[in-house]
């Protein structure tokens, strides 16, 4: 049993306290970071979450590793080399700090382009983001203590929003916007 799992409704002071991280970012990795974009949840205005700021940093390759590794770090973020998603490099915050979650993808990946697309659609279709909002909060009741659970429990929806979101792209021909910072 971890931390509980609370959704909480919409807060502009997510879009601030992003500008802010992402400034931060920008600063240490300079040319390295490709792209640094506000992802999940938070980055949709209206949309309830888990009050936990996801960042994607995309370059140009994962290796080496200390490209980017070794900035971060400076900033006083943690490397969790136990991420077993093998597309992605994770650092969290540094301990006391705001819950924040980097993730780092290659520039191009699947991986890289499907958070965008995701956030790109829920802003285009504040209707989605509300179903989306209740099967979150619905979950977060069913499951508050397991976070395995209530993150497999909303996973089919989740994918039938990718599902949505890649028909919509192929019909307005969407393409990432520009860097976020």
């Amino acid at each position: 049993m971890g931390d509980q799992i609370e959704i909480v409704d919409y807060d502009p002071v997510w879009q601030v306290e992003f500008a802010a991280i992402g400034k931060a970012l920008r600063g240490a990795l300079g040319d390295g970071a490709l792209r640094i974009d506000h992802i999940g949840s938070t980055s949709v205005p209206g949309l309830a979450a888990k009050p936990v700021i996801d960042i994607q940093i995309s370059v140009r390759s994962l290796e080496p590793l200390d490209a980017y590794k070794a900035p971060l770090e400076r900033l006083g973020l943690v490397h969790r080399a136990d991420n077993p998603e093998l597309t992605k490099r994770y650092f969290r915050e540094a301990p006391g700090s705001r819950r924040t979650h980097i993730h780092v993808r290659e520039l191009g990946s699947f991986s890289q382009q499907m958070p965008l697309l995701f956030r790109d659609y829920l802003r285009a279709h504040p209707a989605t983001a509300a179903e989306f909002a209740q099967m979150k909060r619905r979950c977060a009741r069913q499951f508050r203590d397991d976070r395995q659970r209530y993150v497999s429990a909303k996973e089919p929806f989740v994918w039938d929003i990718v599902r949505r979101a890649d028909t919509w792209a192929q019909s307005v021909g969407w393409r990432s916007g520009p860097s976020d910072a």
